[in-house]
């Protein structure tokens, strides 16, 4: 199957079967979307989501995290991956979101990106999810299920993927295409066992269509030296 066939096949099936796919962080505005997504980094959207709740309460904005320190933070995010460079990243990005954008969350990458905790893939979150432009969060999950359905190529880093799906995706898809690849990463092609019994995209599927000539050609070579 041809790549251009491979994207469309993929946009077809998940703009039929999952339209409105959005981000499982709960979050009320882009503050708390931009909080939850810099504790998100090598954690669970579950575990950030029970611990942010009492976090926004006490932060609601970033005058009031400005204006905390980093042993504070700590305390309501001590159950989350690497909590004290985490903690140092909120209070930081608190200060400079209050000093530099007047506590608004900046729309524009090369903005997002100096804020403490905030690096490429956080960015492209924001700019897709809180503004609605056409920005590919690349995270393992996206990286992984791009390669595996083969609608990237000899791509070896995140900017590479980004750059690949951003070129071949229709552009009003590119903001879902970003939480189609995620959820799919993470509830049927997981990184070790990838559930390839159970999804429902395996006929435009390079993986599986590698893996399933291996076996097959496995399973007729021991055919034949048994007989």
């Amino acid at each position: 199957m041809l790549k251009k066939d491979r994207y469309k096949a993929f946009v077809e099936y998940f703009s039929t079967h999952n339209p409105d796919a959005q981000t499982e962080l709960n979050y009320s505005n882009p503050f708390e979307l931009l909080v939850a997504v810099i504790l998100s980094a090598q954690c669970t959207d579950k575990r950030i989501n029970q611990i942010t709740p009492a976090l926004f309460a006490r932060f609601p904005d970033a005058e009031s995290l400005a204006a905390s320190s980093v042993d504070e933070v700590f305390t309501y995010i001590r159950s989350v991956s690497y909590p004290n460079n985490k903690a140092k990243h909120l209070v930081g990005m608190g200060q400079k979101l209050l000093n530099e954008f007047n506590g608004i969350v900046p729309e524009k990458i090369e903005d997002l990106v100096k804020l403490p905790g905030v690096g490429r893939k956080t960015a492209n979150v924001i700019s897709s999810v809180v503004y609605h432009n056409p920005a590919m969060a690349v995270d393992t999950h996206v990286f992984r299920v791009s390669n595996r359905l083969g609608l990237t190529s000899r791509a070896t880093t995140p900017l590479a993927v980004e750059k690949q799906l951003v070129k071949y995706l229709p552009k009003e898809t590119i903001a879902i295409a970003h939480h189609w690849l995620i959820l799919h990463g993470r509830y049927i092609c997981l990184a070790r066992k990838p559930k390839c019994e159970q999804c429902p995209i395996t006929y435009f599927c390079k993986y599986f269509e590698k893996t399933h000539q291996v076996k097959a050609v496995s399973k007729t070579l021991k055919q034949e030296i048994e007989l």
